[in-house]
């Protein structure tokens, strides 16, 4: 059996909602970085995170020896004075059985003062691998000479990638648009046919509504497409006295979500947050349930990064 129909047997299942290549995350709105290049360094301090995904906790598939979808993302953004802007990056592991993606991209942007609000537009550059194990398929054909020997069976290729973005924020409201795979890297593994990184789109956007000195409420969403099909999230999320928060979120034909989070340290310069999706969609095809946590801290302020940062229970003063 050729093994690119191979590949595109496994790839299918797993791409069926939003035909999208790239992972999903439901705590979207704590890592902007990753879907725009335009987010680094917004937050005026060094920041870095990391998450880890359990898609469709506990599934065991009929065709091979893999199981659930896991993904992991580590990120870091600060700003740069010097250079007028933000510098950040990420690497993501994203495992899905026989394949393997991983991605490594460092980015820049440019921010603009605009009185009370801030524009910042940025362009993030790496490399994007993907593995196939073959051996964790199962041929039609035992004896089909385009199989690998056992033992042998993982195949790798590397390629750039690149993406861009525009992030725009103001007081208690931001919005941002960003775009990856720009390249459109092809992915052939020594085949006729090939299989090439779709561009995809990301728009993010979010309110703060403040109701008290102890309680805010927050809005945002997520639009993704691949300019063939599009998805969104949408959500609210409350913060009590900003050391705690809690929200639900919605999928569109995926997942009904709950958000919990916690400030740690006296600073609150470290965050603990975990999710849970409930499918709500093709439950016979899935497990009932995705897991996700994170872990982020707000590194101190170095001389010559900038002015100090006084944190306070409503916001920043610089």
């Amino acid at each position: 059996m050729n093994r690119w129909i191979l590949i595109l047997l496994f790839l299918s299942p797993a791409v069926s909602t939003l035909a999208q290549q790239d992972p999903q995350f439901t705590q979207y709105m704590f890592n902007n970085l990753y879907y725009n290049p335009g987010y680094s360094g917004v937050e005026g301090t060094p920041k870095a995170s990391l998450l880890f995904r359990s898609q469709w906790s506990g599934y065991m598939p009929t065709y091979y020896g893999g199981g659930a979808p896991t993904t992991q993302l580590l990120t870091y953004s600060s700003p740069t004075l010097k250079l007028k802007g933000g510098f950040g990056g990420y690497i993501l592991n994203d495992n899905l059985g026989p394949q393997n993606n991983i991605a490594i991209q460092g980015s820049y942007a440019y921010h603009f003062n605009l009185k009370d609000a801030k524009l910042s537009i940025g362009v993030g550059a790496g490399i994007y691998s993907q593995t196939i194990n073959s051996n964790l398929y199962s041929a039609i054909n035992e004896n089909d000479p385009l199989l690998p020997d056992p033992g042998t069976g993982r195949y790798t290729q590397t390629k750039p990638d690149l993406s861009a973005g525009a992030f725009y924020s103001k007081d208690k409201f931001y919005i941002g648009a960003g775009f990856s795979h720009l390249i459109n890297a092809q992915f052939d593994f020594g085949l006729s046919q090939s299989n090439r990184l779709e561009t995809h789109m990301y728009a993010t956007a979010g309110y703060m509504y403040e109701v008290n000195f102890d309680l805010r409420f927050q809005f945002v969403t997520l639009v993704k497409s691949d300019f063939v099909k599009t998805q969104y999230d949408i959500g609210a999320i409350a913060y009590l006295k900003d050391n705690m928060w809690g929200g639900l979120s919605f999928r569109q034909s995926e997942a009904a979500i709950i958000l919990l989070g916690y400030n740690l340290l006296k600073d609150k310069s470290l965050k603990l947050g975990y999710s849970m999706d409930i499918i709500v969609k093709d439950r016979e095809a899935k497990q009932p349930l995705s897991h996700e946590i994170m872990v982020t801290y707000q590194l101190p302020i170095t001389q010559g990064a900038g002015m100090k940062v006084i944190r306070t229970p409503r916001y920043r003063h610089k």
